[in-house]
């Protein structure tokens, strides 16, 4: 029988121009487009006897696939308007090397010709030109992910010196100057722009009085957004502290106002808790004046508390796995699911759902906590290998700690003081001008990369083997005594338990549970123990994975809907430094927040 022929996809002869600028470059996007579109024109049109059809231009993130032109030009292309695609660089089509590689085989696929300016001769249809592609845009990947490294922790050490690295709240302004303004002392704290907080002239009074009417104890937070909104006054964005409805009813911004007697930035102190890192009140003193004195602003938080707590909470629906709950759509897109309960007004009450905003899915809230209790019925560990998981813990430590790391200090702390040097010795010849600004700014952000490696270094030296083998022990108290702890507490701890576990909940279109991802230190005990079967490093141990794993042989009927994700047979590993590596450094920074949380849920299973 003779083979169908796949039909070709017609396509009509031009080009199709590519042209991105992040939403974060410094860089105007209309300069930066300006000269992507003539590198395309010198380096591929000129020489091409194909007409310009088609131009699509983003300012978004690379890393985002749902880049508005970008997604037209993947559209248009399966209709075949166009059978060349030009762009500059392979960063500037993506950043995202998975997304990118699967984006170029379907042009290819579709006949197009795709090429890059850079690399003009450079033909991602053959085997060679793809892999290079494909290099290419790992390192993009690489790049976009080290920027945001670098940006991240350049942010936390400004914090950790006084300075803030977003924007200032209501009631204060950012400054700013170019570093080639300011003194040789403080171009070394800055790149090409020094920046600071000063009061807001307008607002600051607006806020000072809101805080006066608070600490006067008289006030609910109502009546001083309707003080404030008596005078005139309104927020920076220009919304007003009691809006009026058409049928007459006041609505009052108490939200914004209780958010702000609550920011100990008005008192001058960093205060974070973000993934910057975590700085609680009352230890670093910011350089920016303060709206109130820290006395007063414990006064009106004392008052705030009080009132709080004579105030009856009742939450009117619950959610066992509300934030944790996500949906693989069949384009195999990852989406967050809110929680909803449609009807709650009839006399029985509503239904409970797991639903994604603005689309058609809806699972019952009932259906997928059940399997999620039998998930955490399936994850025990038998006691009695408690003691294996420790000694094989304790040969990773080895292995990537060695007996003898504390000897490193001395040669860490002379290489950043030699950083120091250098920097000192490159500044004066900065201020005397022998060194350009895109020198100066180059060694600058490798000198920041150094330090922060060599400092991070240190940090992990200060943590000892045994906070490491106690940390372990508090997460292996949680897996054993899960089943047991998770039945016995009420539907609030449980969820606390949840969230100190799991990191998210994957379900498919049929509300069935595909993946629970853990977090650390419990996605360590997941490598631990999720094994492969061939591979050589069980040693022919799968009987031993059968028994560390309790329960498993009991829910095994429901291997296509829950499956026990990393605590499958396959035996203990210790081979894969370089996965466990990364894996390890969190049990020390998290063990303290999950004993006290694991102290604070045995409490309520007890009372």
């Amino acid at each position: 029988m003779a083979r169908k022929k796949k039909l070709r996809l017609t396509l009509t002869p031009g080009w199709a121009l590519y042209l991105r600028t992040s939403d974060e470059e410094a860089q105007a996007p209309e300069r930066s487009q300006a000269s992507q579109r003539r590198m395309i024109h010198e380096q591929l049109c000129t020489n091409s006897d194909v007409p310009i059809v088609a131009e699509y231009a983003d300012t978004f993130s690379g890393r985002a696939t749902d880049r508005r032109s970008y997604q037209q030009l993947m559209a248009d292309a399966r209709l075949g308007k166009f059978s060349h695609v030009g762009v500059a660089f392979v960063d500037r089509f993506g950043r995202n090397d998975v997304e990118g590689i699967r984006a170029f085989d379907e042009l290819i696929n579709l006949g197009i010709v795709v090429r890059i300016a850079t690399y003009p001769s450079l033909d991602p249809a053959t085997p060679d030109g793809r892999m290079i592609v494909g290099v290419l845009f790992s390192v993009a990947r690489y790049e976009s992910l080290r920027i945001g490294q670098r940006s991240r922790e350049g942010m936390y050490t400004k914090l950790l010196e006084g300075g803030w690295s977003g924007r200032a709240p209501d009631g204060y302004l950012n400054c700013e100057m170019k570093t080639n303004m300011v003194s040789a002392a403080d171009k070394l704290k800055n790149a090409r722009y020094k920046r600071w907080i000063e009061i807001d002239p307008q607002q600051a009074p607006v806020w000072r009085y809101a805080w006066d009417l608070l600490l006067e104890d008289r006030y609910s937070l109502e009546e001083i957004c309707e003080i404030l909104h008596s005078k005139g006054f309104k927020l920076r964005s220009g919304a007003s502290f009691v809006t009026v409805g058409s049928s007459g009813l006041r609505r009052c911004n108490a939200g914004s106002v209780s958010r702000i007697f609550h920011n100990w930035f008005y008192a001058g102190w960093v205060v974070s808790d973000s993934e910057l890192g975590v700085i609680p009140p009352k230890t670093i003193r910011g350089h920016w004046e303060p709206i109130v004195s820290t006395e007063e602003f414990e006064v009106g938080l004392a008052i705030l508390q009080r009132r709080n707590q004579q105030r009856v909470h009742q939450r009117k629906h619950f959610y066992l796995l509300q934030g944790l709950i996500y949906l693989k759509m069949p384009s195999g897109r990852i989406a967050k699911l809110s929680c909803a309960m449609p009807n709650a007004n009839r006399a029985r009450g509503g239904v409970k759902y797991y639903c994604l905003d603005h689309g058609h899915y809806y699972f019952l809230c009932r259906r997928v906590d059940e399997q999620l209790t039998d998930y955490l019925q399936a994850v025990q560990i038998d006691g009695r290998w408690i003691p294996r998981l420790r000694r094989a813990f304790e040969d990773d430590i080895d292995q990537l700690l060695g007996p003898h790391y504390g000897d490193q200090r001395p040669a860490l702390q002379e290489a950043l003081r030699g950083i120091e040097e250098e920097e000192s010795r490159t500044a004066r010849l900065y201020a005397s001008g022998r060194i350009t600004d895109d020198v100066w700014n180059l060694l600058w952000a490798e000198w920041q990369d150094r330090r922060e490696t060599i400092r991070r270094t240190l940090t992990d030296l200060d943590k000892s083997r045994h906070l490491h083998l106690a940390n372990l022990d508090a997460a292996l108290s949680v897996i054993t005594k899960l089943g047991i702890l998770y039945n016995k507490v009420d539907k609030e701890n449980q969820r606390d338990l949840l969230r100190h576990i799991i990191k998210r909940v994957i379900i498919n279109v049929e509300g069935k549970i595909i993946e629970v991802e853990l977090r650390t230190p419990f996605t360590y005990l997941r490598s631990l123990l999720g094994g492969d079967e061939s591979s050589p490093s069980n040693n022919g141990s799968r009987g031993i994975a059968e028994n560390v794993v309790g329960n498993q042989a009991r829910t095994s009927a429901m291997a296509g809907s829950v499956q026990p994700h990393g605590f499958a047979p396959g035996g203990i590993r210790t081979h894969d430094t370089q996965f466990r590596k990364p894996l390890l450094w969190p049990l020390s920074y998290e063990g303290n927040s999950l004993n006290y949380s694991l102290a604070k849920i045995s409490c309520g299973w007890q009372a």
